[in-house]
């Protein structure tokens, strides 16, 4: 059963806060589908206190799964925070979901965040998609750890794992901690630390003994040891070090493990602690890895920032006695609450019953008009999933919710109202997968609309069309998953919906001239309706849009009617000709006609011309023209050659490839039909590592085949 959300808050359990920067840490948990961050989060909130028991993915009970596509799916589908309270610091933990198609999520949860923990199962190593997710993070300069979970399957491999992530994530990644086995000789049942030499004992359960290393348990780990101790005084800041080490000298603990935290923060050290989340192996040492050496939110570097009509206003600084300067990085719709906006303040203090200004802009693309409001803010929670637990404040650097916002969407900038400032936003992909709705009854309409503004609110991956040639309402997603998650979240709106295949705005041009005679001659008592025209048909170079000329003597049209035959004609260009799609690229030259002095009118020359472009239609060539996208593909160099063959099938037509430094960008010109469902193909074709932009570049004409399919289609 899906978790309720509470403005009440939870039973005995107090919202942590804190009274200064430094005294908070935000540590985003990044990692492949199944991994086991959730998992592990649940496990860190159960050994802090902050819940009495660990829930399980499995069963649903899990905090940060709460919501109901997440339980159904057993996998995560959004960013969720949990906060916990160690040693006098809090750590913010925010989950994210490991599947692709839920990369927007990510983005929000590295902005929020000022570590990022990749969480890496000892069953299943490392893939592909945990690879570009490393190098996203070392593009934006994040410090990073990693969790090697799951010690406890009957799989797991402990140092194949190590081994994966030190090949994948490169230099500097190195174990902190040795797992120790049990009594049975499989089953890990304590850590060594290679700094400290201390043994931390989980054999009794959790909370572990603590003991010093035995001299049988040094020889082991003698080469391991010493690999980190160099790696940490290559960081040190002291250059003495490196030869006091060299010498001989027994640099102490105390000496290296500051160096080693300040390298973490730095984002020039990747420390591996093995973590078993059901028997507790290794939750402390991480806890304690998080206080220690992930960065405070006073040593992250902030967005930029700009008045609202950008112009340039001075660097922010994480100073809760500063302006107030905050960011909604998740909104959702919760039918008990409303609008729930989770938000990280990056300058001054949030406080309860204060006036915030409401800013958003630069997202009018993705369906977010730009937007400016004032609002008030009557509480301040923190969130624990879906639960709210009412705080006193939130100060800069800290992340909360506020609930109830009338005009507060996901990337939106909360100031002072007497200050109002605009964020620099940060990057989001461009959904790539169409899928087209369609209300079941008109009753449904409303609320389809309703829902549909609610949910593009929250999810800025997510564009909504109105496709005015196909008339289809089209939602953009990130993939499959991505649009059976949005559908789920509609049809528990109370919203019946159906899917229906995306068309394609294809075009309509003639292939050869032709000539048209439309007579429209009507007589019913009293004025009637005489028009005749002639026209010749003559098709255009793509791209030269329609021409009319005239070329009538001797007064046969008269000249107050030209005009009408030319919106008559320009009417039946709208309308189409064989399949009802748009004429393009023709030259319409009226040469003769005739007209009445009496029943001559401006609506029956308007008719004349349709009909006299439809008569030329029947005995000229129509030609079906589909619009042709440029795209480039990312992926690594390995699946070039796929990927290029896979685009050739696709009727495209490759214009090479070259290296970017981090892959290889494959070009290629494919027809808008061939890449409807390509961001899932792609997907399916690169292990989950390929991604794509498009562009349209013209329209050209169907091949002969695919042309008759559309015009059956038409006449059905």
């Amino acid at each position: 059963m899906a978790q309720k959300t509470s403005e009440k808050g939870l039973a005995g359990a107090a919202a942590p806060v804190v009274t200064e920067p430094g005294r908070v840490r935000n540590v985003v948990l990044v990692g492949h589908s199944g991994a086991g961050k959730t998992t592990l989060v649940e496990a860190l909130l159960a050994a802090t206190g902050t819940i009495p028991r660990a829930g399980t993915v499995a069963d649903g009970t899990t905090v940060t799964d709460h919501d109901p596509a997440a339980i159904r799916q057993q996998r995560s589908v959004a960013l969720a925070c949990a906060p916990l309270m160690h040693d006098g610091v809090k750590i913010n933990l925010l989950d994210t979901p490991g599947y692709a198609d839920f990369v927007g999520e990510l983005r929000a949860g590295l902005r929020a965040a000022d570590a990022a923990l990749f969480v890496v199962s000892a069953v299943d190593g490392v893939d592909e998609s945990t690879v570009a997710l490393w190098e996203e993070c070392a593009a934006v300069g994040m410090p990073r750890a990693v969790a090697i979970t799951r010690l406890d399957h009957p799989r797991a491999d402990y140092e194949q794992a190590l081994q994966d992530c030190q090949e994948a994530f490169g230099d500097n990644v190195m174990p902190i901690y040795q797992p120790m086995l049990g009594d049975d000789g499989q089953s890990v049942a304590g850590l060594l630390g290679l700094v400290t030499l201390r043994v931390l004992d989980y054999s009794q359960g959790y909370p572990p003994r603590a003991g010093e290393a035995e001299p049988a348990h040094l020889n082991p780990i003698a080469d391991d040891r010493n690999q980190l101790i160099e790696g940490i005084i290559a960081e040190s800041e002291d250059e003495t070090l490196m030869d006091r080490y060299v010498a001989g000298e027994l640099i102490s603990t105390e000496a290296l493990v500051p160096d080693l935290e300040k390298a973490v923060a730095r984002g020039n050290f990747y420390p591996v602690i093995p973590v078993c989340a059901g028997t507790g192996v290794g939750l402390d040492a991480l806890l304690d890895g998080l206080v220690g050496g992930a960065p405070s939110p006073l040593e992250h570097e902030l967005p930029v920032v700009t008045g609202v009509d950008g112009s340039p206003r001075p660097p922010l600084t994480c100073d809760p006695d500063g302006p107030l300067v905050a960011e909604v990085v998740r909104t959702t719709i919760d039918r008990h609450v409303g609008r729930v906006s989770l938000v990280r303040v990056f300058s001054g203090t949030l406080r309860p019953d204060q006036t915030l200004h409401v800013s958003g802009h630069g997202m009018a693309e993705r369906g977010h008009p730009d937007h400016d409001a004032d609002e008030r803010v009557a509480h301040v929670y923190a969130p624990l999933g879906a639960q709210l637990r009412e705080m006193p404040y939130c100060i800069a650097g800290d992340l909360c919710a506020i609930t109830k916002s009338g005009s507060a969407e996901t990337g939106d900038t909360l100031s002072s109202k007497d200050d109002p400032l605009l964020m620099e936003p940060w990057s989001m992909p461009e959904p790539l997968l169409p899928i087209a709705v369609v209300a079941k009854t008109r009753s449904d309409e409303d609320a389809l609309a309703k829902n549909l503004s609610r949910l593009v609110a929250g999810d800025p991956t997510l564009r909504l069309e109105r496709n005015p040639e196909t008339h289809q309402l089209v939602l953009w997603t990130m993939g499959e998953s991505h649009a059976d998650v949005v559908l789920d979240r509609l049809r528990a709106g109370g919203v019946e919906l159906d899917t229906e295949p995306v068309k394609v705005a294809l075009r309509e041009t003639f292939g050869a001239g032709a000539q048209g005679h439309g007579r429209h001659v009507k007589q019913s008592g009293g004025h009637g309706q005489y028009a005749v025209c002639d026209i010749k048909v003559e098709p255009l170079p793509r791209g030269e849009g329609f021409q009319f000329v005239d070329k009538v003597v001797g007064g046969a049209v008269p000249h107050n009617y030209i005009p009408s035959v030319e919106k008559g004609v320009r009417a039946q260009l709208e309308k189409g000709l064989v399949a009802g799609y748009p004429v393009v690229d023709l030259k319409v030259t009226l040469y003769d006609g005739k007209a009445h002095s009496v029943d001559s009118s401006d609506a029956a020359f308007q008719t004349a011309g349709a009909l006299a472009l439809r008569a030329a239609a029947e005995s000229g060539q129509i030609t079906l023209l589909e619009p042709v996208d440029e795209i480039v593909v990312k992926v690594p160099e390995n699946y070039v050659g796929a990927v290029m063959s896979d685009l050739s099938g696709r009727r495209g037509r490759p214009m090479g490839s070259e290296s970017d430094g981090e892959g290889s960008l494959v070009r290629a010109e494919v027809p808008a039909t061939e890449l409807i469902r390509y961001a899932v193909e792609l997907r399916a074709l690169t292990s989950g590592t390929g991604t794509f932009s498009r562009r349209y570049v013209r329209h050209e004409p169907m091949p002969p085949h695919l042309a008759d399919a559309a015009r059956k289609e038409h006449a059905r």
